[in-house]
């Protein structure tokens, strides 16, 4: 999954990016709201994290820009003021979440993990196929109740697999969403690692959909 934090204060930008990036999220960064106004309507994010007090643009005009623009991806709001009226002209604006400054990483963590599987459809924070189960509270992927290891990159792709199952994915749709924007891939890099979860998870339920890319099949 990606995230984008858009964020001027560099300090809280670094520490919100380092927590999200423990938890094997790829995240890119924007300092200013037009230069996340770009970021957010030209890249593909799960979720974007999104202070409301930016310079140039302020991150309620970012937001209704966005979705004025119908780009639907949730929007976690940060605000340095415990202001009543504020959120309701954020939450008015299209905002899925707030969070007042200033807070514990681990509620912002907890919001965004909740945010990403709302988006998804999805209610539990235990994500499974088969035999698969991945637990996005505590990071533990665990097959037939055994625990196995993951790089971050595995880790990755089978989050964002589990979180659309059944659903025919590209290998760019793959790159743009566990890759950070600076990362350059090799072009067989999503058929290695599937290969790997493959291996490591001992099931078929990852399918080769030929020409077009990959499917988690729900029922393999």
């Amino acid at each position: 999954m990606r995230i984008l934090v858009v964020e001027d204060e560099e300090s809280l930008a670094n520490q919100v990016a380092e927590a999200l990036r423990q938890e094997s999220y790829a995240v890119d960064m924007a300092h200013d709201g037009e230069e996340g106004h770009y970021l957010g309507d030209v890249e593909p994010y799960d979720l974007i994290v999104l202070d409301s007090g930016l310079p140039i643009m302020n991150g309620i005009e970012v937001l209704k820009k966005w979705r004025a623009d119908k780009r639907k991806m949730p929007v976690l709001i940060l605000t340095a003021r415990d202001s009543w009226t504020e959120k309701v002209d954020g939450f008015d604006a299209g905002a899925d979440d707030y969070l007042t400054k200033p807070f514990h990483m681990a509620e912002l963590k907890a919001r965004v993990r909740a945010l990403i599987r709302r988006s998804s459809g999805l209610a539990s924070t235990e994500l499974s196929c088969g035999d698969v189960v991945l637990d996005t509270s505590s990071g533990l992927v665990k097959v037939a109740g055994k625990t196995v290891d993951l790089t971050s990159f595995e880790y990755k792709l089978l989050s964002y697999f589990l979180h659309h199952p059944d659903k025919v994915l590209s290998k760019s749709e793959l790159v743009e969403h566990i890759y950070e924007q600076d990362f350059d891939p090799d072009s067989n890099t999503v058929e290695v690692f599937v290969g790997r979860l493959r291996k490591k998870l001992n099931t078929s339920m990852i399918k080769t959909v030929r020409g077009l890319g990959y499917r988690l099949d729900t029922n393999a």
